[in-house]
């Protein structure tokens, strides 16, 4: 299809960095939903919304470079697996129909909700310091970074909601460090799903070029100069988007499910 408005493409762009930098939410989990009312196909909006998420993680990571907060290695240790992971989830969302990509995406956002009050209780308890880790260190780093790879090339989102918690409690690393590192793998996974998709001629890359553009100006913004609202405000307001933009991709799924079905039936009656 035709590029929509690319003004009103980067003004989604700032409003969905708004709510990343404000609510601490992937890019993805708002960008597919919205490529997905602008008429874009559901898996050109998940490929779409990696390219994306690649621009706005990248200028985070290369900030926390510049501050001594990054640890090269530990990146490495959990990216490697998750480069060869997000080709699966390219892979299967290759595979996977229109409808089933979408209520797939409604079910990840779903399950957001609760991984974020998970994460929540996580952070609580470990009061952000660093913890023995459990098990096998190299099993830990491949299920962590495996997992964020498959949800990178599956859905294209970031996968934070669910590494940062995963790498506290089977890594022992402090929440600081977990969020930093998690950041950094994202860069590779998003990478990874970017040039996967783009293969397959999934990518629509000046939309994703004005989308993580306007997401890195809107991140940004919204964490120096937004002001702070209590924390009951702004988990509601999550939670409330989540819950909306779930109905609006079940929707959406549903709709598209039935006119393939109706369009089965119509040619099984000519």
């Amino acid at each position: 299809m035709m590029l929509a408005n690319p003004v009103f493409i980067g003004i989604s762009g700032f409003f969905s960095g708004i709510l990343a930098g404000f609510l601490g939410i992937g890019g993805g989990t708002v960008l597919v939903p919205l490529l997905v009312a602008l008429g874009y196909e559901p898996i050109q909006a998940v490929a779409t919304s990696a390219l994306a998420i690649t621009i706005t993680a990248l200028s985070g990571t290369l900030q926390n470079w510049r501050m001594g907060y990054i640890k090269l290695q530990s990146i490495l240790y959990l990216g490697l697996p998750a480069l060869l992971a997000a080709q699966v989830g390219v892979y299967f969302a290759d595979k996977f129909s229109p409808a089933l990509l979408l209520f797939a995406f409604g079910l990840l956002l779903v399950v957001n909700i609760f991984l974020v009050e998970f994460r929540k209780r996580i952070i609580a308890q470990h009061q952000g310091e660093a913890q023995t880790p459990i098990g096998n260190p190299i099993v830990s780093r491949v299920a962590t970074g495996g997992t964020a790879g498959v949800l990178a090339g599956l859905f294209g989102v970031g996968g934070g909601v669910i590494m940062v918690p995963l790498q506290i409690i089977l890594l022992g690393e402090s929440i600081k460090t977990a969020i930093r590192t998690s950041l950094g793998v994202i860069v590779l996974t998003a990478i990874s799903a970017s040039i996967g998709h783009a293969l397959k001629g999934n990518v629509l890359f000046v939309e994703g070029l004005l989308l993580g553009t306007g997401g890195l100006i809107g991140a940004q913004v919204s964490t120096r100069f937004l002001p702070k609202l209590p924390s009951k405000v702004v988990g509601f307001a999550f939670t409330m988007l989540l819950v909306i933009l779930a109905i609006y991709t079940f929707w959406q799924a549903w709709g598209i499910y039935s006119l393939s079905l109706i369009s089965e039936i119509h040619k099984d009656m000519l």
